[in-house]
């Protein structure tokens, strides 16, 4: 007697579900997987450029004079700018460490202080009544400096292997126990550009980079993808020309970004002439990378739209653009700025297409429009990591921080908009 159909299904389902458990499983153990990397991957960010929101910090009482500086004549702008600022923190140096009076013990202990503690001078010099006063201010120390305080450097090793020397440590032991030398926020980092020293180093010039090359191409892509969304959509014939057209859309969306800078490069830098290296130029290029992710989001949210909708329009005797502008449009809004926060997220994580249109460059200014020399912030980084000194490795773990930060912000804000107008049928 042949067994029955019942009887070959309970013979394998004890297989059947063996082999659900072990898919399920080796699902689990993916998932964990991925979040076990994706946590390492975050605890060592945050453990290399944590450091970087702090600095060490010199206390000295500078002595302003006008002779020291090298200013005649305190209406004259030209000496206030070049004024020896440099001269007047070496002075005060000398004054902190009387007892060091060869020329070999002076270079030490202006070693201590950043090269480019200057410039703090000068933006303090900005009030020019403290011409000829004593002021007391707090210098960014030198890099080295700011290592062996946060531990990076061990003191316990030979001399020879170790760029902080037992004078230098000695030197720096005193500060410590008078309270002239301490750790503090380091607000230089959001609040100055690029620069060769990392204790003056800074991203607020890649911030605004950044945030001008991504108001160009939000300001650019959104119009045009959502106007030629709803085109493809609701107004275009189905011909082989609109198949072709969305064919490559689709195929542009898989496009290496590179690409899209290098032509970039061939047309709006080498056809055109435009300026290298400035936010316009960059938004038009994210722009063209952009373009058909929001073109196909938007695609996706006009098809969402319920056919009812349109046909409730057209039975009240409303146009077709009456129906797509005025009910059609604003259901798929939604989904639409979705679509495009996505889109300008991913651009601001891009750095290929903009390597090649020259936003490589070491840029120092801050720039204040779109059309001044800039970098932007995943450039930055890209250019810190490559730096050889170990206190880039705080500033581009630092820089990646408030980078995803911006990101996490940018899908959080999507999130909430899908959310807040979703609605069900």
């Amino acid at each position: 007697m042949s067994p029955s159909t019942i009887d070959i299904v309970n013979k394998n389902l004890p297989k059947r579900y063996a082999r659900e458990k072990r898919f399920r499983f080796f699902g689990l153990l993916s998932v964990m997987a991925g979040l076990a990397a994706l946590l390492f991957l975050l605890v060592t960010i945050v453990s290399n450029g944590w450091g970087a929101f702090t600095q060490a910090y010199i206390n000295l009482d500078l002595d302003l004079d006008a002779e020291v500086l090298g200013i005649d004549d305190p209406l004259d702008d030209q000496q206030w700018q070049y004024a020896d600022y440099d001269l007047v923190i070496k002075a005060a140096m000398r004054e902190r460490f009387p007892d060091m009076r060869s020329r070999s013990d002076k270079k030490r202990i202006y070693r201590l202080v950043s090269p480019g503690a200057d410039y703090q001078v000068s933006q303090l010099m900005a009030d020019r009544q403290l011409l000829g006063m004593t002021t007391n201010i707090w210098l960014p120390a030198d890099d080295d400096v700011d290592a062996f305080i946060k531990g990076y450097i061990d003191r316990t090793l030979p001399e020879s292997d170790r760029r902080v020397k037992d004078l230098d440590i000695e030197l720096i032991d005193q500060l410590q126990a008078s309270g002239e030398l301490e750790r503090r926020f380091n607000s230089i980092f959001f609040t100055a550009g690029d620069s060769r020293e990392p204790e003056q180093a800074g991203i607020k010039g890649a911030m605004l980079g950044s945030f001008f090359t991504i108001i160009v191409t939000l300001l650019l892509s959104f119009p045009i993808g959502v106007a030629a969304a709803i085109y493809l959509e609701e107004f275009a014939p189905k011909n082989r020309w609109t198949d072709f057209i969305e064919v490559n859309i689709n195929n542009l969306a898989a496009v290496p970004s590179i690409v899209f800078g290098l032509l970039g490069l061939a047309v709006l830098l080498n056809l055109f002439g435009m300026p290298r290296s400035i936010p316009l130029v960059g938004g038009i290029v994210l722009t063209l990378m952009t373009l058909p992710t929001i073109i196909i989001s938007s695609r996706a949210a006009l098809k969402a739209v319920p056919p009812s909708i349109r046909e409730a329009a057209f039975g009240l005797g409303a146009s077709k653009m009456q129906t797509i502008f005025d009910h059609v449009l604003p259901l798929a809004m939604p989904g639409m700025l979705t679509g495009a926060i996505i889109g300008m997220a991913q651009a601001l994580g891009e750095t290929a297409p903009l390597l090649m249109i020259g936003m490589v460059a070491f840029i120092v200014d801050i720039p204040a429009a779109f059309t001044d020399p800039s970098t932007v912030l995943p450039v930055q980084i890209f250019l810190w990591s490559d730096s050889p000194e170990r206190a880039f490795v705080e500033r581009t773990s630092g820089a990646i921080m408030v980078l995803l930060l911006f990101l996490v912000a940018m899908n959080g804000i999507a999130v909430l908009l899908r959310k807040s107008f979703e609605r069900r049928w």
